[in-house]
C-alpha cells in the first residue's frame, strides 16, 4: 500500500526526490557562476549561447522524457535522466572547444526532466494527499541551493576553476542516480502505448528553436537572418507536430485528451510563471542602481543583490511547502489562487519598491513565497486532473509551460526597459517610467492569471482526493527500506 502517514521510509524518499530534483538547479545554475571563465577558456564572446544552452535543451528533452516516464515508469526515467546529465557534465568537463562543450550542455540539459519525474514518483508513492504535500517540499527543498550554492561553490571555484563545477555536477548525478536506484522502490509503467519519435523531435525541437529566439534574439538581433531561419524552423516544426497529433493513435502529448481544467491550470501557471520570473530579473537590475543617480528608482550599488535574492529563495521554500500542507486538505486550487493573489500584492507593492529597500526586501519574501506556491500548487493540480497513464506528460507540459513564461515575459521586460532610456552617469539606463511600466506588465499578468485560477477554484471538487491508490510493483528496496 502507499504511504499514509509520515515516517522514516517516507522522509528518505523525500531525501532522495530533493538530491534529485536539485540537480536541475545545479545543471543550470552553477555554469552561470563560472561564465567569464569559459568565455575566456573558449576564447568566445557568446554568453547568451553558453548561457542558455541547458535551458533550451530541457525544453527539447522535455516532452521524450515526460511520455517515456508512463510508458517505461518514473523511477526507471529518473535514472536515465540522471545518468543523461552525468555523462552531459563529463562532456563539459573534458570538452576540447566550444561546441563539444554545447554538445555536454545539450546533454546535461535533461536534467530538467528530473524535475517533473519526481512530481509523477511522488504521485506513484504516495496517496494523493500526502503526496502533495511531498511534491511542495520536494520544489521547495530545491530552493535551498540558491541559498548555499554560492557559498559552497565560491571557495571551490576559486581553488579548482571553472571544472570544478562540472566535476560537482556529475558527482551529484551519480550519487543522486544511484540514491534512486537503490533506496526508492520500482515503478511500472502505467500506460502501453509507444513513444512517437517523429512527434517528440518535432515538439521538442520546435519550443528548443522558438526558445532559442526569444532567449538570444536581443544579443543577436531579433530581425537578423540567423534568427529569423531559428524562428521559422521553431514555428514550422511545432505546426508539424501539430498536424502530427491530430492524425495519429498515439501522440508523444495527446492534446485532444487535455481536458479544460487542465488547459486552465497550465495558462494560469505560464501567466504567473512570468510575471514572479520577469520580477525577480528586474530586483536584480534596480539592486545595481545607485539612488544618488536621481532617476527615481535604485537600492544601491549592487550591494543588496545577495540579500534580495536569499529572501527570494527563502520565501520560495515556506510557499512551496505550505502550499504543498494546504492542497492536502482543500486541494491544489486554494493555494494556486492564493500564490496567485499575494503575488499580485507585492508587484504593485514594489511600485514604491524599487526606491526602498526594506520595502524591497519583503516584497521579495512575498514574490519568493508566490512563486513557491503558484509552482507546487501547478504540478499538484495537474497531476490530480491528469489520469494516472499521463502524469507524467502533465507534469513534463507544466515544466515547459513555465520555462516558456519565464524566457518570453523576461525579455518582453527587457525590451521594455530598453525603450525607455535615458544616460545617466554616462551610461545608458532605463528611466522610473519604464521601470515601473516594467512592473505593471507583471501586475496585469497576475491579475490575468487570477482568472482561470478562479474558474478552477470554483469547480474543485467538494470531496478530498481518495486515499488509495495501486501500489507500486514489489521491488527489494521496498521491503528493505519497510523493516528499516
Amino acid at each position: 500500500m502507499q504511504k499514509h502517514r509520515w515516517s522514516r521510509r517516507l522522509i528518505l524518499w523525500v531525501a532522495v526526490m530533493i538530491l534529485a530534483n536539485v540537480l536541475a538547479d545545479v545543471a543550470i545554475t552553477s555554469p552561470l557562476m563560472v561564465l567569464p571563465q569559459m568565455l575566456e577558456h573558449f576564447d568566445t564572446d557568446q554568453a547568451a549561447w553558453l548561457n542558455a544552452s541547458a535551458m533550451l535543451a530541457g525544453a527539447i528533452w522535455s516532452p521524450l522524457l515526460a511520455k517515456s516516464s508512463d510508458i517505461f515508469g518514473e523511477r526507471r526515467m529518473l535514472i536515465a535522466t540522471l545518468l543523461l546529465a552525468c555523462v552531459g557534465a563529463l562532456v563539459c568537463l573534458a570538452a576540447p572547444n566550444i561546441w563539444i562543450f554545447l554538445v555536454g550542455r545539450f546533454i546535461q540539459g535533461a536534467a530538467l526532466g528530473a524535475t517533473f519525474i519526481t512530481v509523477a514518483l511522488a504521485r506513484r508513492l504516495y496517496t494523493p494527499r500526502v503526496a502533495m504535500a511531498v511534491v511542495g517540499l520536494v520544489m521547495s527543498g530545491s530552493a535551498i541551493v540558491g541559498v548555499l550554492e554560492p557559498f559552497l561553490m565560491t571557495p571551490v571555484i576559486d581553488h579548482f576553476g571553472y571544472r570544478s563545477v562540472f566535476i560537482a555536477g556529475a558527482l551529484l548525478a551519480a550519487l543522486a542516480a544511484l540514491s534512486v536506484r537503490f533506496l526508492i522502490p520500482r515503478t511500472p509503467g502505467r500506460s502501453s502505448g509507444r513513444i512517437d519519435m517523429r512527434g517528440a523531435l518535432l515538439l521538442g525541437g520546435g519550443l528548443g528553436a522558438v526558445l532559442g529566439y526569444v532567449t538570444l534574439g536581443r544579443d543577436s538581433g531579433w530581425l537578423s537572418g540567423s534568427m529569423i531561419v531559428l524562428l521559422v524552423a521553431g514555428v514550422a516544426a511545432l505546426a508539424g507536430w501539430l498536424v502530427l497529433a491530430l492524425r495519429i493513435e498515439e501522440p508523444i502529448i495527446d492534446i485532444r485528451a487535455l481536458s479544460r481544467p487542465i488547459v486552465l491550470t497550465l495558462l494560469a501557471l505560464v501567466l504567473a510563471a512570468g510575471a514572479f520570473r520577469s520580477m525577480v530579473q528586474l530586483t536584480g537590475i534596480v539592486a545595481q542602481v545607485p539612488t544618488d543617480l536621481g532617476l527615481g528608482y535604485g537600492l544601491g550599488d549592487g550591494e543588496s543583490v545577495a540579500v534580495l535574492l536569499a529572501t527570494v529563495s527563502f520565501g520560495i521554500i515556506l510557499g512551496g511547502a505550505l502550499a504543498g500542507w494546504l492542497a492536502g486538505r482543500f486541494g491544489p486550487a486554494t493555494p494556486l489562487l492564493g500564490g496567485i493573489a499575494i503575488g499580485t500584492v507585492a508587484t504593485f507593492t514594489m511600485l514604491a519598491g524599487v526606491s526602498v529597500l526594506p520595502l524591497a526586501i519583503g516584497c521579495g519574501a512575498v514574490l519568493g513565497m508566490a512563486a513557491g506556491a503558484i509552482g507546487t500548487s501547478g504540478y499538484n493540480m495537474a497531476t490530480e486532473l491528469a489520469p494516472p497513464e499521463r502524469q507524467g506528460t502533465v507534469s513534463g507540459l507544466v515544466s515547459v509551460v513555465l520555462a516558456l513564461g519565464s524566457v518570453i515575459v523576461n525579455v518582453a521586460g527587457g525590451e521594455v526597459l530598453k525603450a525607455n532610456r535615458t544616460i545617466a552617469d554616462g551610461t545608458p539606463m532605463s528611466t522610473a517610467t519604464g521601470v515601473h511600466l516594467y512592473v505593471l506588465m507583471a501586475g496585469v499578468l497576475f491579475i490575468v492569471a487570477a482568472v482561470p485560477a478562479i474558474t478552477l477554484m470554483r469547480n474543485r471538487p467538494v470531496t478530498p482526493p481518495p486515499e488509495t491508490t495501486p501500489r507500486p510493483m514489489e521491488d527489494p528496496a521496498y521491503d528493505r527500506i519497510a523493516s528499516a
